[in-house]
């Protein structure tokens, strides 16, 4: 299995991306620069967090108009698997190919912590190896996590199982507690909380590993 990292200008979480792919699932991964135009024999595409482009206008605004984002458009067209992490969940929204938007935490304050989620959809290529409403620990690090959708969407999201992961103690004021969401053909995954930096147990968590490990299962099957 190969796997692709993209790198913005700003990136700083695209090497614990990498690591948690090429060391806790044995497993190819490249870093992929933004300006790159193909994305042929990839299997998985991930987004990291950080502050691409300087989080300049929004958080991802200019990050979408990246080349690389037509390849990414194409592999999520396909089928193929896409996971945005904090900055790359918000790349994924303002890309169009997530619903809602990212805000500004309701503290305005930038916040860093281990954080507690509910798997609220088990049934997804990214979350197949956990159990139904089981709550795990991921830790965050953002300014801009407050999730918002509009009340139509909020109830589209509900009726098609896309919200994926909850917050059990919601710190950033998103909607809903939402912490997580897919769209409707289940193969792109955004996320605030930072799987990548809970696969091993120095870094204080493994509930990050089931998510890959269901990844990697979808992408073998």
């Amino acid at each position: 299995m190969k796997f692709a990292v993209i790198s913005f200008p700003g990136s700083n979480c695209d090497m614990d991306m990498y690591y948690a792919v090429r060391d806790s699932l044995n497993e190819d991964v490249d870093l992929v620069t933004s300006d790159a135009t193909n994305l042929d024999g990839y299997d998985g595409v991930l987004i990291p967090g950080g502050f691409s482009y300087g989080d300049y206008l929004r958080s991802g605004a200019v990050a979408r108009f990246a080349p690389v984002m037509e390849s990414v458009k194409e592999m999520a067209a396909e089928g193929k698997p896409v996971l945005g992490v904090c900055n790359g969940f918000q790349i994924l929204t303002e890309a169009n190919l997530l619903p809602g938007s990212l805000q500004h935490n309701t503290s305005m304050e930038f916040i860093s912590d281990w954080s507690k989620l509910r798997v609220q959809n088990n049934d997804t290529m990214f979350t197949d190896q956990y159990e139904e409403s089981e709550v795990i620990d991921i830790p965050i690090a953002h300014g801009e996590g407050n999730y918002y959708c509009d009340d139509e969407t909020l109830a589209q999201l509900k009726a098609n199982d896309q919200i994926v992961f909850t917050y059990e103690d919601n710190p950033n004021g998103s909607c809903d507690n939402i912490a997580g969401v897919v769209n409707e053909q289940g193969n792109v995954l955004g996320m605030m909380p930072h799987p990548e930096r809970a696969v091993e147990s120095i870094l204080g968590g493994t509930d990050g590993l089931k998510l890959f490990k269901s990844l990697l299962n979808h992408v073998r099957s």
